[in-house]
């Protein structure tokens, strides 16, 4: 990259932040509090009645043993809850304390005791990665769903406790804010109802302000989340699953003015599981948009059933031919055994698009319960190639132009130019739904091309329309298939089929372009990389219809 297009990288990067998130930096970097040691406030009192909360597979195979982001180690302890040989995420997944609430936990008490313990004795207040503000979030809400289910916590456990929210409350992530804001002021809330007394309120006043304004700005109306991933919004969902649980455990933690704000939660808690259910494939799992994996959030079907638990209606509203989440820009067509998922929306909020990819006017598309087009999905974090890869445009099923991706993604959670969608129509016609969109993604090329797709879709057929107006010299369209799917080109390059594992036949046709399988991987969950193959579709000329029948 040369220094002027460098220069002018940073430039669109930087210029969409918000002054907090420039200034915030510098101050999380410099800043450090010293940690205050004092004793913990009382517990509060009549905190029975805590509802089973979401489930996630065990993390602990073993008292020293752990699997995280499908790495399984086992660890010497001091020096190993801060190893230089592991990933920061994996660290970070260390300090979470996951495994206190997941399946089978109970089984695995002693070792929870003993993990705690240790945890104490190895991690000074202030030093590591444990102290840093998102794992601390993690782990203090984990501790008190914990306790809160019938485990008791120690003295020198709960003087720990108290201390990290001490520290957490003067560490607060605004230079990152989103989802790792929302995880700090929702543990200074579980902090301030756990504990009793001026201390504990002031953590509850606090948490409970900032919590109620980031509602706003990171739910939309539709029920998304504002970062636009399927994974980051199962995890806000069950943030507010587990706030709506605390406070019917502790109802009289609400001062007045606040008394109605578990109404609100419950709201929206109903229109973000509904949102989720749009995303939700037949498969039960989430669609992988934007930095989406299985088995990091709870699944679907799990936070379906905490709600539940919580009296909460789940019905399936979503369950209709067609639902455009209009804020968040997806629209999902269900119509007999087909699922489409198309992404016709923003990348995500302008100063907060690190779990962006490239990916606009892409899609997934299930039939008869199988995935047949995926996202790629995502496997790591970082800045490496692989992630870079895996956030670009031709790793997801749309239109590459010149070699470019649609918006500039660079770094491990940057972007610079980033796509704008426009002229977005759709209408249903009996049994036939048709989407249009354009964006402007590569107007910043040289003859500003503009992609258009167009998804007619039925019970029995899928034709997707590319026009690219203005000048380029090549464009492709990908469709990456499902590790289970196997493709068929004939000789002409316009025609084939698609095998599914049943052997039902698809068959598919293309015109204004050539086809040939290459191949790809697939990363449905982090840390796991496997074969799959895409149909590259060379466009000739300006316009290219690929079109799919299955009976």
């Amino acid at each position: 990259m040369g220094l002027v297009n460098k220069a002018a990288t940073y430039f669109h990067t930087v210029r969409h932040l918000r002054p907090v998130q420039i200034y915030g930096r510098a101050w999380f970097r410099f800043y450090r509090p010293q940690p205050r040691l004092e004793p913990a406030p009382p517990l509060r009192s009549g905190t029975a009645g805590w509802a089973v909360p979401a489930m996630k597979p065990p993390k602990m195979v073993s008292p020293t043993g752990f699997r995280f982001l499908s790495e399984s180690h086992e660890l010497s302890f001091p020096e190993d809850w801060n190893s230089s040989g592991r990933e920061k995420l994996w660290l970070y997944n260390l300090h979470y304390f996951d495994d206190l609430n997941a399946h089978g936990a109970e089984e695995r008490e002693a070792w929870h005791r003993a993990l705690i313990e240790q945890w104490i004795r190895d991690n000074p207040p202030g030093h590591g990665n444990g102290w840093e503000p998102y794992p601390s979030s993690l782990r203090i809400v984990n501790w008190i769903k914990w306790a809160l289910g019938g485990n008791r916590l120690e003295e020198a456990w709960l003087h720990s406790l108290a201390v990290q929210a001490r520290y957490l409350s003067r560490r607060l992530e605004w230079h990152l804010l989103g989802n790792h804001l929302f995880a700090n002021v929702k543990a200074l809330v579980f902090a301030g109802v756990f504990f009793a007394g001026d201390e504990a309120e002031g953590w509850l006043a606090k948490g409970l302000k900032i919590l109620s304004r980031e509602i706003d700005e990171q739910i939309f109306g539709d029920g998304g989340h504002f970062e636009r991933s399927p994974m980051y919004h199962s995890i806000i969902y069950e943030d507010l699953l587990d706030l709506i649980n605390l406070f019917a455990v502790c109802p009289d933690a609400l001062q007045a003015g606040w008394r109605a704000f578990p109404d609100r939660l419950r709201d929206l808690a109903g229109k973000m599981g509904a949102w989720l259910g749009s995303m939700t494939h037949p498969d039960g799992e989430i669609a992988l948009f934007n930095d989406a994996a299985f088995n990091i959030a709870a699944s679907p079907g799990e936070l379906r059933q905490y709600a539940v638990r919580l009296g909460m209606s789940t019905g399936d509203s979503w369950r209709v031919a067609v639902t455009h989440l209009a804020d968040s820009g997806y629209v999902r067509c269900e119509l007999g055994g087909a699922v489409l998922i198309a992404d016709v929306g923003e990348i995500g909020p302008d100063y907060l698009p690190g779990h962006a990819h490239a990916d606009t006017l892409g899609f997934e598309m299930s039939l008869y319960g199988q995935r047949i087009f995926v996202d790629t999905g995502t496997s790591c974090y970082g800045g490496s190639e692989e992630r870079l890869r895996q956030r670009s445009t031709r790793a997801h099923n749309t239109v590459e132009i010149d070699g470019q991706d649609s918006s500039e993604v660079w770094g491990g959670f940057r972007v610079a130019r980033r796509a704008r969608p426009k002229l977005f129509q759709i209408e249903e016609a009996g049994s036939q739904v048709q989407i249009r969109c354009a964006h402007d993604g590569y107007a910043r090329l040289p003859g500003k091309p503009q992609h258009c797709r167009g998804w007619c879709f039925t019970a029995d057929s899928l034709v997707v329309e590319d026009i690219i107006e203005g000048k380029f010299d090549m464009a492709v369209a990908r469709y990456h298939l499902h590790p289970d799917i196997s493709v068929e080109v004939s000789n002409s390059g316009r025609e084939g089929h698609f095998v599914l594992p049943e052997k039902h036949r698809l068959a598919w046709h293309l015109s204004g372009g050539t086809a040939n399988i290459t191949s790809s991987t697939y990363h449905p969950v982090f840390g796991v990389s496997i074969p799959n193959k895409c149909l590259e579709i060379d466009i000739e000329g300006i316009k290219a219809a690929f079109s799919i029948t299955w009976d």
